[in-house]
């Protein structure tokens, strides 16, 4: 009896059936090349554009673009596919559990609607520009059944609370709070230079935010800007070194607290864009290695379940730890400076 050692051909992948799918409300609003890599996952996205332009995806029984959007109870037609593709060498790579890890271990609230997260400094919230993933993209690998979506944004290296809706619903009506005057009330902390001697004050200037200076985008005030206001008040003082402020967000534009602060002549501690590079070295020395400024909390009025939604992180340990080193600096410069017998010496310390 011989041995059979022949080696039997790999089966072919199956192929799903026809099927029709009704848009439902969570789904309505979305362009149907998003919907579609949601619903046929795995498959490659140039194998999906393929299908749309050869018009075996139909919309309502018609043939439909890519960036067409669906609306609640139409039905979208999927044509068969293989249920086991070749993986899209386009696609992009994996992402590092240990960032999965990091960011799941930042939320800090999670109902069936919405994810409240303390982000971590030096995190993106989306990836592009040389950013391979950004927090919204690490939880959609994290959790890929789910639709989400971010509420709106933080910098890069601005820390605290953002908000990640669950639901297609969620995201519209808290979009469509967004757009309303104190829809939100976002409060963000702050250390600027040198002692804030402006009281509560509410800087009403408006924005340009569609500039670029050497291709990056810069924001400046100016009159013919979009309109922009930040209320500030003070927290605590730290000498003539800095001081602690509270910033309520009346509008959301882009990097608007460093850019008001600079407009009022305090600049934002750290600040790399905006700021004093020469405080921002004494600062240094301090130990302050980021922006000083953290989203501390964020509120509104549900306006599907009618009760008021509030979060709050507080501050990061390596802030609150340089803020010691901050007040005992503060407080040795004014002992040098009232010790003095001779001429006061300008402490290397102090704001201009």
């Amino acid at each position: 009896m011989t041995e059979d050692t022949s080696i039997a051909a790999p089966a072919r992948p199956a192929r799903t059936a026809v099927r029709t799918v009704t848009v439902g409300s969570e789904e309505a609003g979305q362009r149907v090349d998003r919907l579609l890599a949601r619903l046929l996952e795995g498959v490659p996205r140039s194998h999906l554009f393929r299908l749309l332009r050869k018009g075996e995806v139909r919309l309502n029984g018609k043939r439909v673009k890519p960036e067409s959007r669906v609306a609640e109870g139409d039905l979208l037609r999927l044509p068969p596919v293989q249920e086991q593709p070749v993986r899209d060498p386009d696609a992009p790579r994996p992402v590092p559990r240990r960032l999965i890890e990091q960011v799941e271990a930042a939320i800090i609230h999670e109902d069936e609607r919405l994810l409240v997260l303390d982000k971590p400094s030096g995190l993106a919230v989306h990836g592009g520009s040389g950013i391979g993933f950004g927090i919204i993209e690490v939880l959609r690998a994290s959790r890929p059944e789910e639709t989400l979506e971010l509420v709106h944004r933080l910098d890069r290296d601005t820390s605290g609370c953002l908000l990640v809706a669950r639901r297609r619903s969620t995201l519209r009506s808290l979009h469509a709070l967004l757009r309303e005057d104190d829809g939100f009330d976002k409060r963000y902390l702050a250390l600027v230079r040198g002692k804030w001697e402006l009281g509560r004050k509410l800087i009403d200037a408006p924005l340009r935010t569609d500039l670029r200076v050497g291709g990056e985008r810069t924001v400046k005030v100016d009159p013919n800007g979009k309109a922009a206001a930040s209320e500030f008040r003070v927290v605590q003082f730290y000498g003539r070194l800095g001081t602690l402020v509270e910033v309520n967000l009346k509008t959301g534009r882009t990097h608007q607290i460093r850019v008001h602060a600079q407009h009022a002549g305090y600049a934002v501690a750290g600040d790399p864009k905006y700021g004093d590079p020469q405080y921002n070295e004494q600062m240094a020395e301090l130990g302050l290695d980021r922006i000083f400024l953290h989203a501390h909390s964020i509120s509104y009025e549900d306006p599907e379940r009618h009760v008021t939604v509030s979060a709050s992180a507080p501050l990061p340990d390596n802030l609150k730890e340089f803020l010691d080193r901050l007040a005992e600096a503060a407080a040795s410069s004014k002992a040098r400076i009232r010790g003095s017998k001779g001429p006061i010496r300008e402490s290397r310390w102090k704001a201009k």
